[in-house]
């Protein structure tokens, strides 16, 4: 008992010098294709977002440290100054010529 098939035969374009005709992939295959492509470019998208996102948090992170530094350099400043500062004051005659 022979049954017929529900499949399409396969169709070949052979061309003039010989060679066949490429098919082009099936409409889902097309569509699936560009889904990917999509998909992959709002991912980097979103990541590049994220990237931004996480710098423009840290900037005010860096400048509150930066304020910090400044201010601990002051203070380092202030205490070797108090420290080399003679003892009783200024000379009254000024301070020696060399």
């Amino acid at each position: 008992m022979a049954r017929m098939s529900d499949r399409r035969p396969p169709q070949i374009e052979l061309l003039p010098d010989g060679s066949y005709r490429p098919q082009r992939p099936p409409i889902a295959a097309r569509v699936f294709a560009w889904a990917v492509v999509i998909a992959v470019a709002a991912g980097a998208l979103a990541v590049a977002a994220f990237a931004l996102w996480f710098a423009l948090i840290l900037i005010p992170v860096v400048v509150v440290a930066a304020l910090i530094a400044w201010l601990a350099f002051r203070y380092q400043l202030w205490r070797a100054r108090q420290r080399s500062w003679p003892r009783g004051g200024w000379p009254r005659g000024g301070w020696p010529r060399a």
